[in-house]
This record gives structure tokens, C-alpha cells and sequence, in this order.
């Protein structure tokens, strides 16, 4: 699989990364060992990008992506993590679970917004140890929305230090919006951001000025969430289809059904477009894909795969479903 350098970092990604949030336990439980075969089924699969953080499952994707990945030549293969979110035990827990993060996990630690310098060295220590390596290849600040001021004056330079020591390969940030990233392409030195859901089929709202910038300034993408929390994931339409961690409105339901009859009419799934759509923009270099099984895994590496033709674009643009000031290419 082809693999992207990050900004002008020396860090390389694969054109497909495996997102941890799911082994993580998002939305509901996932078996330790599906969740390794997941990983072991994507390494089978050429992906050699692997992202994580804290935050999933209170340290459990962490803890079962260093499992998964024990074995293999750390040189191989580029791993993220994310700070600005310490998890402090919670010994008055038993019995209770983390749903209303949306990790099914035992709720036995906290999370504490940190961005102080000394918090986001203990969040990568911390990581670390959980991981069981020595080192991540990628930093990102892991959603600032409400510590703009923190996370800029006191968490970017720590992760600026680290990579002029060489502790990092590459830094950056990530949200589930645009402006705030935005500010981090125009006002900080950063290698790459992780935008997730506002660059998809049914949103774009970040393609107006915050990839132009980050193809001004030589700044990577990563785009995560391309299928909207699950509306786009699929062919056919669950009942309990989610959009943004949320179930899905009637009418952007009733959107993604017009999108998956364009689709067919060119021989492609709405998933497979909805990769190809995120992937085709010259500022990404990798869409990152939450995965929670080996069957999941080798499906969407197929989707990948394949080349989506360029009318289809045009067609989803003349029904009405697309913006005709997008652009898209062949995946």
C-alpha cells in the first residue's frame, strides 16, 4: 500500500489507517480477540498506519493496539497517539461503565482535560506505557474546542520541543471540526491534523478555506470519519444509522438513500464512494478507518482498493448531492 509523507515530516503513512476507537469499545463491547485479529488482518492488508488515544475505552485501545503490534518491527510501521486528556483512576466505580463517553468499558478512571505542559508529558508517558513501546511517530492534540488558550500556549510547544529533539516524528492536532484546526494550520508549525467527518459526501464545510490552507502551507491531512459515525458505512441503510455519534435524521437519511441509487448506477457501494470521496482531495494523505473485526477490515481494504470512476462525481453533483464547487478524483 502506498504510503504518504506527513507534512515535511520524515513520517510516512499508509493511504489507509486503522482507527483505535472502535477496539476501544466504542458504542459496544468488542472481544479482545477480534479486536487483535482486526489488527492483525490490516497488517495483512499492507495498512501500516495505526492511530489511537487515551480516550478510547479509557486506555483499553491503547492497551490492545500495543498487544496487536508487539511482534512487529517497530520500524515498520507509523503509530499516533493523542494528548490533552489524563485519565485519573476512579476507585468509587465498581460496577459502573462508561456509556456516557460512548465506550462500553468499566468506568474505573476519569477523564481530566489537560493541556498544561506537565499534563501533556504525562498523558505521552502514560500512553506509552499503556502501548508498551518507546516511542509514537505522531502527536496530536486530541479536541482543544474549549482550551484554544492552553493548548497553543502551553501543550504546542512541548510537542514543537519534541520534535526538534526528535522524541516525535511528526505533531499536530484533532478535532471533529474545522475552524479551530484551521487556526492551527495558519498559526503553528504543524506537520498534520485529523479532521473527522468534515470533509464526507455529506458535508464539506472544510474544503472552503482550511484545505486550501493546509495545501498552502504543505500541511497533511487525515481524514477521519468519512462515514459520518456509520450513515455512510454500509449499503444498505441500518434502522439505527448514526450520523456525528448521534442517530441519523430523517433527512439526511433520506439523502444517503439518493447517494446509494446514484452509486449503484455506476456498479459502486456507498461506502466505497464515501472512502474514494475523502481520499481523492490533494491535501489528504490517509483516510482512517475504525475497524472492529477482521471482516470489517478486509472488506473496507478492498473498498480502498478500488478505482471510483469520475462521473460519478458529476452525477452526484447534478442530483442535487453534492457541492458543484467540490472537487473530487479518482481514488
Amino acid at each position: 500500500m502506498k504510503r504518504v509523507r506527513l507534512g515535511r515530516s520524515r513520517v510516512r503513512v499508509s493511504g489507509l489507517g486503522f482507527g483505535g476507537a472502535v477496539i476501544g469499545n466504542l458504542y459496544r463491547e468488542v472481544a479482545e480477540d477480534t479486536a487483535l485479529a482486526a489488527v492483525d488482518a490490516a497488517w495483512e492488508a499492507g495498512v501500516r498506519y495505526f492511530d489511537t488515544a487515551p480516550h478510547y475505552g479509557l486506555g483499553l485501545a491503547e492497551r490492545r493496539l500495543g498487544r496487536a503490534l508487539a511482534d512487529r518491527p517497530r520500524d515498520s510501521y507509523a503509530l499516533s497517539t493523542k494528548v490533552g486528556r489524563l485519565l485519573v483512576p476512579r476507585p468509587d466505580a465498581a460496577g459502573q461503565r462508561d456509556h456516557a463517553a460512548g465506550f462500553d468499558v468499566p468506568a474505573d478512571h476519569v477523564r481530566q482535560w489537560d493541556f498544561s505542559a506537565d499534563g501533556v508529558r504525562r498523558s505521552l508517558e502514560e500512553s506509552l506505557r499503556r502501548l508498551g513501546v518507546d516511542r509514537v511517530d505522531v502527536v496530536l492534540l486530541h479536541d482543544p474546542d474549549d482550551h484554544w488558550e492552553q493548548a497553543v500556549g502551553e501543550a504546542y510547544p512541548v510537542l514543537h520541543e519534541w520534535r526538534d529533539q526528535g522524541v516525535v516524528g511528526a505533531i499536530g492536532a484533532g478535532m471533529n471540526q474545522w475552524p479551530m484546526l484551521e487556526r492551527f494550520v495558519t498559526e503553528t508549525d504543524i506537520d498534520a491534523v485529523m479532521l473527522a467527518g468534515r470533509y464526507t459526501l455529506l458535508e464539506q464545510s472544510a474544503s472552503d478555506t482550511m484545505l486550501p490552507e493546509c495545501l498552502r502551507r504543505g500541511v497533511s491531512v487525515l481524514a477521519a470519519g468519512v462515514f459520518n459515525g456509520g450513515l455512510l458505512a454500509t449499503d444498505a441503510q441500518a434502522p439505527d444509522a448514526m450520523y456525528d455519534y448521534r442517530p441519523a435524521s430523517r433527512e439526511l437519511r433520506a439523502k444517503a438513500e439518493r447517494m446509494r441509487e446514484v452509486c449503484r448506477a455506476h456498479g459502486v457501494s456507498l461506502p466505497q464512494a464515501a472512502i474514494a470521496f475523502a481520499a481523492g482531495h490533494p491535501a489528504v494523505a490517509g483516510v482512517v478507518l475504525g475497524m472492529r473485526s477482521a471482516d470489517e477490515v478486509v472488506r473496507n481494504a478492498e473498498l480502498h482498493a478500488r478505482p471510483v470512476p469520475r462521473q460519478l462525481w458529476a452525477d452526484l453533483v447534478a442530483a442535487g448531492l453534492l457541492r458543484p464547487d467540490v472537487t473530487a478524483r479518482d481514488s
